[in-house]
C-alpha cells in the first residue's frame, strides 16, 4: 500500500481535505466541457479529481517531483489530464492558450509573487479562483480607506474584479495551517486593465507611495511627483497612499507616463 505523501514545509503544503470545502470551491468554479483550466499546486489531487470529471481540458502545474509521479499514475489513462512538472513563479501560461481559467490552493510563501506573475499574461485568463491565506484576501478586495488597502490592492484592481467568496477553517487542510485561509475569484477587467497605459510606471509610484504610508504624498511622493501633478488628477497633497482609490491611482501614473 503506497503511504500518503506528507507534506514539505518547503514547499508550503497544506493539503486539502474537507470534502465540503471541496465542493463549495468547485462549485464556485463551476467547470464546463470545453473549458480549458489550469491547477497550480494540485498537490493529492483533492480538486483535481472534480475538476477532471467536469470534462473540461485541464493542465496541473506542480513542483514537487514526488507528487508528479504520483499525478501520473493517477491520470495517465485521463485524455483530458495533462501534468506539467514546473515552478508556477516561472511558467509560461500563455503557452497553453487562451482563455484559460486558473484555479489552485496556492502555497502561502509565493502566493503575492504568483498573483504578480499572473498578472503578466492576463489577456489568456478568463477567470481566477484561489484558496489563499484570509489576510492576503482581505488585502485584495480592500476598500480605500483602511490599513488592509496596499500595494497589492491597487496593482489587482487596476486589472480584475475581486470578490472573496467564503473562508476555510485551518481543520479542512492536513497538515493545518496556522491562519485562516479565504477563497477569491478574480474577474479580468480588459477595459480597465487597457487604461493604464504604463503598469511598470504605476507600481513603481505605488509601491513608492505604500513604502511610506504614514507620510502625506506630498513627501512621499516627492521625488516622482509635484504638488501640483496630484492636483491635477483630483488627489490631495496631504492624503496618505490607503485613502486614494484605485481610479485615481490611474490617472495619476498615466497624466506622467509618455505619450503613445
Amino acid at each position: 500500500m503506497t503511504r500518503p505523501h506528507r507534506a514539505r514545509k518547503r514547499f508550503g503544503q497544506h493539503f486539502l481535505v474537507d470534502s465540503n470545502v471541496i465542493a463549495g470551491i468547485v462549485d464556485a468554479i463551476a467547470p464546463r466541457p470545453g473549458d480549458t483550466l489550469v491547477e497550480i499546486g494540485p498537490g493529492r489531487a483533492a480538486l483535481t479529481d472534480s475538476l477532471q470529471r467536469s470534462g473540461a481540458t485541464l493542465h496541473t502545474v506542480e513542483f514537487d517531483r514526488d507528487l508528479v509521479v504520483s499525478l501520473r499514475r493517477r491520470f495517465s489513462e485521463a485524455d483530458n489530464v495533462t501534468v506539467h512538472e514546473a515552478d508556477a513563479l516561472r511558467f509560461d501560461f500563455a503557452s497553453i492558450g487562451d482563455r484559460l481559467r486558473i484555479v489552485g490552493n496556492l502555497p502561502y510563501n509565493i502566493s503575492t509573487p504568483l498573483l504578480f506573475h499572473l498578472v503578466e499574461t492576463l489577456d489568456c485568463i478568463e477567470d481566477m479562483h484561489f484558496m489563499l491565506q484570509k489576510e492576503v484576501v482581505d488585502r485584495m478586495a480592500a476598500a480605500p480607506g483602511g490599513k488592509r488597502f496596499g500595494r497589492l490592492t491597487v496593482m489587482l484592481q487596476a486589472c480584475c474584479a475581486v470578490e472573496s467568496l467564503f473562508d476555510v477553517p485551518p481543520s479542512a487542510f492536513s497538515p493545518p495551517p496556522k491562519v485562516q485561509s479565504s477563497v477569491v475569484r478574480l474577474l479580468p477587467l480588459a477595459d480597465r486593465a487597457a487604461s493604464v497605459r504604463d503598469r511598470q510606471g504605476l507600481a513603481r509610484m505605488v509601491a513608492c507611495a505604500f513604502s511610506k504610508r504614514r507620510k502625506t504624498l506630498r513627501n512621499a511622493l516627492a521625488d516622482e511627483v509635484t504638488v501640483e501633478q496630484l492636483e491635477a488628477v483630483g488627489i490631495d497633497p496631504g492624503a496618505r497612499a490607503e485613502t486614494v482609490p484605485v481610479d485615481s491611482w490611474i490617472a495619476l501614473s498615466n497624466s506622467l507616463a509618455p505619450p503613445f
